[in-house]
């Protein structure tokens, strides 16, 4: 990735005023859900890939985690994440995922928040990983839902029955797709679930879940915001393992 939007001041700034910034875990909708498809922490060695304020490495290691390294691509990021988020267990280091290197079988657990649709080239960061992890060690990650890192334009749109649509241009047609989000622009990579799947595939992972994620009904109660994630899924949830 170049030119990191995240190391832009004023983008830094905004992203810091969302939610998930600005109450960690809690904060993401999508938690309670990666949660379930998480491991028992505890004596665990753990790679966060995008790992961001650093929100999930201070949780990983509060759950007893022996160690956790996370990398991220933003100086700006993992300045928050050793102020906010330190821990004796866990370390941070800058690294571009697109081309980190990893100590072969390593960790137990490989952990990314919604970072990976920012890789280019997943399928070989993918196979770097599989080779870091231990004999079934386990891959956890969420990125944006294709049918969301799609659209023809920003937001929502009223449809001819008076509905909520979410329209998307040359969904099929996967590549670098430039937003214009908090202010600036950000390029992210569109890909189609299928491509995302069969890269965990073609890495020699074991896929054990996906879920297109919507909120429960307790969160749409508590949230009624919430509600209008139920027009079109928002973020791709998969868990996989390393077999051998």
């Amino acid at each position: 990735m170049t030119g990191n939007p995240y190391d832009d001041p004023s983008f830094f700034a905004g992203y810091a005023t969302l939610p998930r910034s600005v109450h960690g875990l809690d904060g993401a909708p999508e938690w309670p859900s990666l949660r379930a498809l998480l491991p028992p922490l505890a004596g665990l060695d753990v790679l966060d890939l995008g790992c961001g304020h650093g929100w999930f490495c201070r949780h990983a290691a509060g759950e007893g985690a022996r160690r956790v390294l996370g990398l991220d691509s933003s100086r700006l990021m993992l300045a928050r994440a050793q102020e906010a988020n330190a821990h004796p267990a866990v370390a941070y280091a800058h690294a571009d995922l697109e081309a980190a290197e990893f100590p072969p079988a390593s960790f137990d657990l490989a952990w990314s928040s919604l970072a990976l649709h920012y890789v280019e080239r997943l399928e070989a960061l993918l196979a770097r990983v599989h080779a870091a992890l231990r004999p079934g060690g386990a891959l956890v990650f969420s990125v944006e839902h294709p049918v969301y890192s799609a659209p023809s334009r920003p937001g929502w749109t009223k449809a001819a029955d008076g509905g909520l649509s979410w329209p998307v241009d040359r969904y099929m047609v996967e590549g670098p797709r430039v937003v214009e989000w908090l202010g600036g622009r950000v390029a992210k990579r569109h890909r189609l679930a299928s491509t995302t799947i069969n890269a965990v595939l073609r890495a020699g992972f074991a896929l054990s879940h996906v879920e297109e994620w919507r909120p429960s009904d307790a969160q749409i109660a508590a949230k009624p915001s919430l509600a209008v994630e139920l027009e079109r899924p928002m973020f791709l949830l998969l868990a996989a393992r390393r077999a051998s």
